[in-house]
């Protein structure tokens, strides 16, 4: 039967239907857009109808005029649907959710918190732990994508525990190959040149470093934050590191794999990661890794296959690096150890079947 005039068609709970809302471009080459695209394709394995709903530039910060357009998309989705939104946009649309959060079952997929995001005033910070805490107020659920969020996501905002599932990403196992031997130490960092990354603490540490034993390629986005990507290459300049250092940009999943086969040591000094995906796929290629950063990075990285930094500890970071780049026993032990340590994470339809265990569980 059709619905009444000026009412809206109430979705079908046993048709296994989700609406995947996100901002920006779903394609975008990060870590959390991965994490989206990856769960998307393994619910729709499992059968389940996804459709998905764009919510327009400039997230987190976006303008009047965006946020008006994506409340009204998601004010047009057929009533009691259940709806995830990305947190890069839950966080900071207070109002629709509220508007909207009896009609549609409101899932929050939060991969860190908007305020622990490097670069932000105080002020700025403030206000949106301010923004992500009223709207996850109107969040019938929250996926998290580690359990260090998890207790973030409690802390900073008070949700209730029981209401919170953790959905840890998944990461593919790609065959051994053999490495060619190389006399110089082949680096590689993943991740989009932002401050949080902190590419400028792993510049401070390789300025120590011997310049004839060592390449660092960095493969990530060099968009997000163009004032981020010319401060990096002047201080590359003035720690005379140019030859020793390549920014590759942003390239395509297939392409990443060349890049971790091709790599020796994998280190990346963020200075924060909600789970730090470039780590376990490192790990996965069989690679020693270095890392650092608050949130979930400790728990991330095992013992045995890596090196944990602390949090913009150069020091540690230096010390780590003149480890890796001339002991060849060393590397060649962390990388076996790496390989087993990768065996025991989830893989993406592992990841998948957990998700959708909770929607269905929502759902019903």
């Amino acid at each position: 039967m059709s619905p009444a005039p000026g009412m809206k068609p109430r979705s079908d709970p046993g048709m296994n239907q989700l609406f995947f809302a996100f901002p920006g471009n779903l394609e975008t080459p990060t870590g959390g857009y991965g994490y989206d695209r990856r769960i998307i394709a393994g619910l729709r394995d499992l059968g389940w109808r996804v459709e998905l709903v764009p919510l327009g530039e400039g997230f987190p910060q976006p303008s009047a005029m965006t946020l008006a357009s994506a409340e009204k998309q998601l004010a047009a989705l057929p009533s009691s649907a259940l709806v995830v939104i990305d947190g890069l946009a839950f966080g900071v649309m207070v109002a629709a959710a509220q508007e909207l959060c009896n009609d549609l079952r409101l899932i929050a997929l939060v991969h860190h918190p908007l305020c622990l995001e490097n670069g932000l005033t105080p002020e700025k910070a403030e206000a949106m732990r301010e923004s992500e805490h009223k709207a996850l107020a109107f969040a019938r659920h929250v996926i998290v994508t580690s359990p260090a969020t998890a207790r973030q996501v409690a802390d900073l905002f008070g949700y209730p525990a029981d209401r919170v599932t953790v959905v840890l990403p998944g990461t593919d196992r790609p065959e051994a190959i053999p490495r060619e031997r190389s006399n110089v130490v082949r680096l590689l960092s993943v991740g989009t040149i932002v401050p949080r990354k902190g590419y400028d603490l792993l510049f401070q540490a390789l300025s120590a470093m011997p310049d004839n034993n060592w390449h660092l390629e960095i493969v990530g986005g060099l968009d997000a934050d163009p004032e981020c990507y010319r401060s990096l290459r002047s201080q590359i300049e003035g720690l005379g590191l140019a030859g020793g250092i390549t920014f590759r940009g942003a390239v395509s999943p297939e392409d990443l794999t060349g890049f971790y086969s091709n790599a020796d040591v994998f280190v990346l000094a963020s200075r924060y990661e909600g789970y730090g995906m470039a780590y376990t796929e490192a790990l996965a290629h069989g690679l020693p890794v270095i890392g650092s950063g608050a949130g979930a990075v400790r728990d991330t990285l095992p013992e045995g296959a890596s090196i944990y930094c602390g949090v913009e500890n150069v020091g540690a970071l230096r010390e780590a690096l003149a480890l890796l780049i001339t002991d060849t026993a060393a590397r060649s032990q962390m990388a076996s150890a790496a390989r087993m340590a990768a065996a025991a994470l989830p893989g993406w339809p592992d990841a998948a079947a957990q998700f959708a265990r909770t929607l269905q569980e929502l759902a019903e």
